[in-house]
């Protein structure tokens, strides 16, 4: 059964080259495609709200487990206005939603789809100050060998001292290191810093393997029709093996958000590949 770890609070046409995911392998013992991916409240490169186009991105990609930022639930309005329940219907998988705030009638967080059971989560306070509230969302589940993987999807603030903070926070206080962890972690989501600040500094140091990311020769993944920033990272444990690295830049993907979806896929390095 799972538990409920703490009671919640609340243009130009540019030519390019893509290559999409390799096919994914998650039958394999502790084998697990992910991917994070800030869908702007599904509002794309024309302005419109389409979360449509979200659910076909993530459809080409075929993560087990999904990460999004910037998910806007509007539960007494139309299907596809509840973005949470509509894109988890649509990729008939099973999800958890961390409400940060309220906007416009509406919940505003990350939210986590899987594949793979849920067996716990925990929806942490990052805000700091006077800023925008917001979250880091954590999410416990079983891979297919029996292994829990514990799941940390983030959206940092905009501000350094803010970023400063919850980078702190991240790895100072119980969430990143809670006494209750059992296996491997995964911290992954949007950390709007686009230079190389405290809050990466803290998490490079903390799980020593790098950003999946930095196995990218183009890395950046803001704005999705011309990347100038690299604003979305994954970082892991080391008993977490990367087998392959990369930025979804279908025709799709390049309109639907103003972000890139960055996937990874892993294997426990005790696992058989």
């Amino acid at each position: 059964m799972e538990q409920n770890l703490q009671n919640p609070t609340g243009r130009r046409r540019t030519e390019h080259k893509h290559h999409p995911p390799e096919p994914r392998k998650s039958t394999q013992p502790g084998f697990f495609r992910i991917v994070t991916y800030n869908i702007h409240k599904c509002r794309g490169l024309d302005r419109r709200v389409r979360p449509q186009r979200i659910a076909e991105v993530l459809t080409e990609i075929d993560a087990d487990i999904i990460a999004l930022q910037e998910v806007w639930n509007l539960e007494d309005k139309g299907s596809e206005d509840d973005q949470a329940r509509f894109i988890a219907g649509q990729l008939e998988l099973d999800y958890r939603f961390g409400e940060n705030r309220r906007l416009d009638g509406g919940g505003y967080g990350n939210m986590i789809l899987s594949r793979f059971p849920f067996v716990a989560t925990e929806n942490y306070d990052l805000s700091h100050r006077s800023r925008e509230e917001r979250g880091c969302l954590r999410a416990d589940v079983r891979l297919n060998d029996g292994a829990i993987l514990h799941v940390y999807n983030v959206h940092l603030g905009t501000a350094f001292t803010e970023r400063g903070y919850q980078g702190r926070r991240l790895v100072e206080e119980q969430i990143l290191t809670a006494e209750d962890l059992s296996g491997p972690r995964i911290l992954l989501g949007d950390f709007n810093e686009w230079r190389r600040g405290l809050a990466s500094r803290l998490l490079s140091a903390h799980f020593v393997c790098r950003d999946a990311g930095a196995a990218l020769r183009r890395r950046r993944t803001y704005p999705a029709f011309l990347p100038l920033l690299h604003l979305d990272h994954i970082y892991f444990d080391d008993s977490l093996q990367l087998r392959h690295a990369v930025l979804h830049k279908s025709r799709t993907a390049i309109i639907a958000s103003d972000h890139l979806p960055l996937v990874a896929d892993f294997c426990l390095r005790q696992s058989p590949v």
